[in-house]
């Protein structure tokens, strides 16, 4: 099948002029649709279902990842041993019971499916699922060891029972076992691939990798080792990369793609207008945000900066920016304001999470001024080359200059802009996390010293201590009540300036079914297939 690469590229270009910013009504409220289902009698077995995916994944390899998008893929290949569900509550995937926690909270034992075989044939076990653990914690290029905490051992009972022990207790572990320090690795494919492991991934999944052309593609096949082959429909997936979101429209229109992820606002209502094209939608549990370097990476010329040294400088940048006016203008409303790493539909939320500055440009430029900053305070601002992106990233440029900054625009290609965001290769960069369930995953690997995330080189013992503790108390109540204090807490700092979140839109063409979109951002493609009748359900 031939895709159509053909469509009005000029919404990629940041043009000269200036967006014009200013205060829309409130949008209509838009309810969630998360899931597009059909009977099983209704799915045509077989066949290749192609995904435009929006950016490029990173290496695929759980345990060093950092890219949404490399979640999409993975979904597929790598279960893990929890999972969440369309309410974001944490369900058991690979193992067959949440963890049993003792009274002191430091010992967890995790029950574990039997019967299960990875793609190459080897049995899961409790010794694979120690040695991805620790893997998880000892890799020298690990993302995941903020995101499995202070854990002193983890020993395999028996076959089927995995019990890990802490120097602390360390609340959000089954949460981060529901993300990519859960998908648990075949040890044949660790040990015989070593750091190549990316480069063919093997876990437990309905799907197994196949082949991958660089900026262009990426296939997974049904794994016929897989142990409920019964409920996968498709033979094989095909996400094909397409950054530009007016190619994705176009290739859903004509069919070429029967999914796509991150529809722009700009065109989402035509999109949804039309016959035989669906739209899913859920909040997000992630954020849009600036980050700051405060002192990160080996170039002082990036972090030497008034930005990165002065707090009333950064909070002056918070204040310039009328974040509702900008997501209303921008994203015709499909998208909302964020003040903090917390979702205000997290049961976390409180308050003073929810709390946001005061848009105030004449407050912001007396601050600049009290810096002794020469005006216009002229910022470098790295942000991903996408239409809508870019848009926005013209709005702040524009939207900054009453109060005293000029932003300079530096568009990037996306895994360019990751790589330069974990060397600290920046200034000011516009980058957001797609979030999760717990708030450790949102707030404390961006915020703790030499955590995987803390790319800002933001160093506070205030805040080291909230997020610490909240880690370590298993009361609901409690550790919100921590996390609002953490959220006060940045918002004085501002290494990272919260500013909108996303919906997760993704369109699908209805001649299929069995897609799930939830808060987490990650589209769900496991269980998908083609109807019969077309679409006629």
């Amino acid at each position: 099948m031939k895709l159509r690469m053909v469509a009005a590229l000029a919404g990629a270009v940041l043009l000269a002029g200036c967006v014009p910013v200013q205060p829309l009504e409130d949008p209509p409220d838009r309810s969630d649709v998360k899931s597009v289902g059909a009977e099983s009698g209704d799915f045509r077995e077989g066949g290749d279902l192609v995904m435009a995916l929006s950016s490029e994944p990173d290496r695929l390899d759980p345990t060093t990842s950092s890219s949404l998008y490399t979640r999409y893929v993975m979904q597929t290949m790598c279960q893990k041993l929890y999972d969440i569900d369309e309410n974001g509550e944490i369900t058991p995937m690979l193992a067959t019971e949440l963890p049993a926690v003792s009274k002191d909270g430091k010992t967890v034992r995790i029950p574990l499916k039997g019967g299960v075989k990875f793609a190459d044939g080897t049995d899961f076990d409790a010794e694979a699922v120690k040695t991805t653990i620790e893997r998880g914690l000892n890799l020298e290029e690990s993302s995941r060891a903020a995101e499995l905490g202070p854990i002193d051992d983890v020993t395999a009972l028996d076959d089927h029972t995995l019990e890990v022990t802490f120097e602390k207790p360390f609340a959000p572990f089954t949460a981060a076992l529901a993300d990519r320090a859960g998908m648990i690795m075949s040890p044949k494919a660790l040990e015989d691939e070593g750091d190549d492991f990316g480069d063919n991934p093997v876990c437990v999944g309905p799907f197994k990798f196949e082949k991958r052309i660089a900026q262009t593609s990426i296939k997974v096949v049904k794994d016929p080792n897989y142990y409920d082959a019964d409920k996968i429909h498709l033979d094989s997936i095909t996400y094909q990369i397409m950054t530009d979101a007016n190619i994705r429209a176009a290739n859903i229109r004509s069919g070429d793609v029967h999914v796509a992820d991150t529809i722009s606002p700009q065109d989402v209502d035509a999109l949804d207008e039309e016959t035989g094209i669906g739209l899913l939608q859920s909040t997000s549990l992630g954020y849009q945000g600036l980050t700051v370097n405060m002192g990160f990476g080996d170039n002082p010329e990036n972090f030497k900066t008034p930005l990165g040294q002065d707090p009333k400088v950064r909070r002056a940048l918070s204040m310039a920016i009328d974040r509702k006016a900008l997501v209303n203008t921008v994203f015709n409303g499909w998208f909302s304001p964020a003040c903090s790493g917390i979702a205000p539909d997290s049961p976390f939320a409180t308050d003073a999470s929810n709390d946001c500055v005061d848009y105030d440009p004449e407050g912001a430029k007396k601050l600049l001024e009290e810096a002794g900053v020469e005006l216009p305070l002229k910022v470098n601002m790295k942000v991903s080359n996408t239409q809508d992106t870019l848009r926005f990233a013209q709005a702040v440029q524009a939207a900054t200059k009453e109060a005293g900054f000029d932003i300079k625009v530096q568009p990037m290609e996306y895994t360019a802009l990751l790589d330069a965001q974990d060397r600290g290769d920046y200034e000011l960069l516009q980058l957001g996390w797609s979030g999760r369930v717990d708030p450790h995953g949102n707030l404390y690997t961006f915020h703790y010293p030499g955590a995987a995330n803390n790319v800002t080189g933001v160093d506070d013992d205030e805040l080291s201590d909230l997020l610490t503790r909240a880690s370590e108390v298993t009361d609901e109540g409690e550790r919100a009540e921590l996390y609002g204090r953490a959220s006060k807490r940045i918002a004085e700092i501002n290494s990272i300036i919260y500013l909108y979140r996303q919906k997760n839109l993704t369109a699908y063409t209805e001649n299929v079914a069995g897609i799930d979109v939830y808060s987490d951002g990650v589209v769900h493609l496991s269980e998908a297939g083609f109807l019969k009748n077309g679409g006629q359900r």
